[in-house]
């Protein structure tokens, strides 16, 4: 089966339907663990900059603390442009198709 055959096939939204879905399933506890993470490594390193004695300890410290931040906050922004994006890949993929997938934002 060559590929324009599996992209004119309608059944698309059979195999589109259920990935949306579990996009849309694990988006939750997804953005729950990886706040809950974020906050124990950001309080683990916050500790470990109280307990920094040397000028050189703390300033590796403080950088590994904004890293964390800043990593973490990349993540959940992607989490969330991953599910607000959804709809318009859902759109996109029936515009190549031909089928039309109801699939609605965040949070359904």
């Amino acid at each position: 089966m060559n590929t324009l055959m599996l992209l004119s096939n309608p059944d698309v939204s059979k195999v589109a339907a259920p990935i949306i879905s579990l996009i849309k399933s694990f988006a939750g506890p997804v953005i729950g663990i990886v706040a809950a993470l974020g906050i124990i490594y950001c309080i683990l390193l916050g500790v470990k900059l109280a307990k920094a004695e040397e000028p050189q300890e703390r300033e590796k410290a403080k950088g590994a603390l904004k890293n964390a931040i800043i990593g973490f906050l990349l993540i959940f922004i992607l989490i969330v442009v991953l599910l607000a994006l959804v709809p318009q890949m859902a759109t996109w993929v029936g515009g190549q198709t031909g089928v039309s997938m109801n699939v609605t934002g965040f949070g359904n």
